[in-house]
């Protein structure tokens, strides 16, 4: 099976191959023998009710300095294509969700993964609140006084932006802490969201774990512990990844949560998991499967286009 494969995503120049999961994805789609097309999400648009993208075709090799080849480009209805991988990364903003609207004009005679209408309506940190018994105590809120009581019923807590990604924006608000109303003032003026508000896990000393899912189904993971006097496990911060195995209450996380994930053609999905809770589902651009490989030689991308191709 060949196949025509648009991949949305952030400038190819940049990304660390060593670590990016859309460029593992890309070598494996080559591999495969299928025909890659490259764009950015500002060359994404609609003229008369087409969705089409200025795009390059894309050659990639494993070689730092040298990852890839572009030919020109050119303009490309997405309906022709088989595939298209929207693999930008966030911030969730208006943006994004405007990429999702138009991809979904195509959706499904094209193949979009993952599906643009579920990514749009599963925000990450709101997302996980459908599913009972899986998360720590959460205050989702804007009103001051509803913060500073779930505050003052938990202690110790962690407070960051509803739609905040990379560990950007995250602070853990310890009992004698006296910064509450200033990090409150800051989040108003930097954000018109509600902020996230979740009880404190000593756990996540011992790491916070990501699980990948594909097509709902558990395939690895990777724990990523914490620099010392850092809350964030973020691996761009300093956080240190370490092979693991699911926990048996992790595979119950994921039998609770994977025929949803499956229903809503969330092929490719990241999960993190401090202790015994689950605190984000990452559908948008989930990353974590060049770590995984190195460490138990799972190879997910391929894991990943199998699931692609049966639905193709």
């Amino acid at each position: 099976m060949s196949l025509r494969v648009a991949i949305q995503m952030d400038p190819i120049a940049a990304i660390d191959i060593d670590a990016d999961s859309t460029f593992a994805l890309a070598l494996e789609a080559q591999k495969r023998g299928h025909a890659l097309l490259y764009y950015v999400p500002q060359h994404l648009s609609m003229y008369d009710s087409v969705v089409r993208a200025k795009a390059q075709s894309l050659t990639v090799r494993r070689e730092k300095g040298n990852h890839y080849d572009v030919g020109d480009a050119g303009m490309v209805t997405l309906a022709d294509m088989d595939v298209v991988l929207m693999r930008q990364d966030p911030p969730f903003d208006m943006s994004y969700i405007t990429a999702t609207h138009l991809l979904e004009r195509i959706h499904p005679k094209t193949l979009v993964v993952n599906d643009p209408m579920h990514v749009r309506n599963a925000p990450e940190k709101i997302f996980v609140t459908e599913f009972e018994g899986v998360m720590p105590p959460t205050l989702i809120s804007s009103d001051e006084d509803d913060i500073k009581a779930f505050r003052a019923d938990h202690k110790d807590i962690i407070v960051k932006p509803l739609y905040g990604n990379g560990g950007a924006g995250v602070f853990r608000l310890q009992p004698d802490d006296q910064n509450l109303n200033a990090l409150l003032e800051l989040f108003a003026e930097l954000y018109r969201e509600p902020v996230i508000a979740q009880k404190y896990l000593p756990d996540v000393r011992k790491g916070d774990k990501r699980i990948i899912l594909v097509d709902g189904k558990p395939v690895g993971a990777i724990n990523r512990v914490p620099a010392e006097g850092e809350t964030r496990s973020n691996m761009h911060v300093g956080g240190k990844p370490m092979k693991s195995d699911l926990t048996p209450r992790e595979q119950e996380i994921c039998e609770i949560i994977g025929p949803s994930l499956r229903e809503r053609g969330l092929i490719f999905v990241g999960i993190d998991v401090i202790g015994h809770y689950l605190t984000e589902i990452n559908v948008t651009s989930p990353t974590g499967i060049q770590e995984i490989e190195r460490f138990d030689g799972t190879n997910i991308a391929a894991l990943i286009w199998d699931a692609i191709e049966a639905k193709r």
